[in-house]
């Protein structure tokens, strides 16, 4: 439908807004993943899981933004 606007879309698509939330509680406490071990090509733990963290929420947001627009 051309002529739908914003307004009129069903608010069930705001729901997986929520699933954003997720990279942000992963990363919120830094004691659960504050290791070196295990390393990943010589990188400590602790900056891999970021690094990884930071892909993820990448493909997350692509998702969320594909399945609300």
């Amino acid at each position: 439908m051309q002529g739908e606007s914003k307004a009129s879309r069903p608010s069930g698509r705001r729901w997986w807004y929520l699933v954003l939330i997720i990279p942000f509680i992963a990363t919120l406490f830094p004691q659960f993943y504050s290791s070196n071990a295990p390393t990943l090509g010589g990188m400590p733990y602790f900056y891999w899981y970021q690094l990884l963290w930071v892909v993820v929420t990448g493909v997350i947001t692509i998702v969320v933004y594909y399945l609300t627009a």
